[in-house]
């Protein structure tokens, strides 16, 4: 391979790349396209208007779009929001890229790991259960979080294997670790058993505390960490969460 295309291969293979890729092809190949580009854009935190600002169109044409007022984006559009975000990203230090880096760098997809940060300095645990609206259930040993991570629970159940499941549970030690679509919460308790160390919080998001699991409670105190519960809207979460 000659100089020129090593250079071209390496930039298309940047996180940034690889992320714009995604984003692209989520939104092209949505049967939603404008509610996807909508959760992308609140996914990286950017308004309307500052997305537009960057694009040179108007707020209301992003609106349109994301409302379906207009037919779905075509590519050259989409190809500038994608554009617009990352720049928007890099321009704040570009942690949304950094992210999405460290999930693949992990070898997980991010239909399975929803989010993934680390916060500047150690926050309470109670920081993250007022994003979540979540409820505490058990107390655990240690009342601060270094960062959070967030996983799909039934896709990780069908996508990976156990030594998977272990690698991916063993990165959140001191960590807050939050399971998306829960019912009762048997699955991501036992499973965290056979994981040192342990995350210093757990979260279920979909079950409130009278359906949870009864020995929940029991196995989070044996293990020393955090239980708390939260029905509230996912996306709405989520965005609480990154704004921490």
């Amino acid at each position: 391979m000659d100089t020129a295309s090593g250079a071209t291969a390496d930039a298309a293979d940047t996180p940034r790349a690889r992320l714009a890729r995604r984003i692209a092809g989520e939104i092209t190949l949505s049967e939603d396209p404008g509610a996807t580009l909508r959760k992308w854009r609140t996914d990286f935190g950017v308004s309307q208007t500052e997305l537009a600002s960057v694009m040179d169109v108007s707020s209301s044409v992003v609106s349109d779009y994301e409302s379906g007022r207009r037919a779905s984006p075509g590519i050259a559009f989409v190809s500038r929001v994608v554009a617009a975000l990352l720049d928007i990203d890099e321009s704040r230090g570009g942690d949304r890229i950094r992210q999405f880096a460290r999930v693949v760098s992990a070898g997980f997809e991010s239909d399975i790991v929803r989010d993934i940060r680390e916060y500047p300095a150690a926050r309470p645990t109670t920081d993250v259960y007022e994003a979540l609206d979540a409820t505490e259930v058990a107390a655990g040993d240690r009342d601060t979080v270094n960062g959070h991570t967030v996983i799909d629970s039934i896709e990780a159940i069908t996508s990976l294997s156990s030594e998977e499941f272990y690698r991916l549970y063993g990165q959140s030690t001191d960590r807050a670790l939050v399971f998306t679509e829960v019912t009762r919460g048997e699955s991501p308790l036992v499973a965290l058993r056979v994981v040192t160390p342990t995350p210093n919080a757990v979260i279920l998001h979909g079950v409130d505390a009278a359906d949870l699991w009864e020995h929940a409670p029991r196995l989070a105190r044996a293990d020393g960490f955090s239980l708390a519960v939260s029905t509230a809207p996912l996306e709405t979460a989520l965005e609480n969460l990154r704004a921490l």
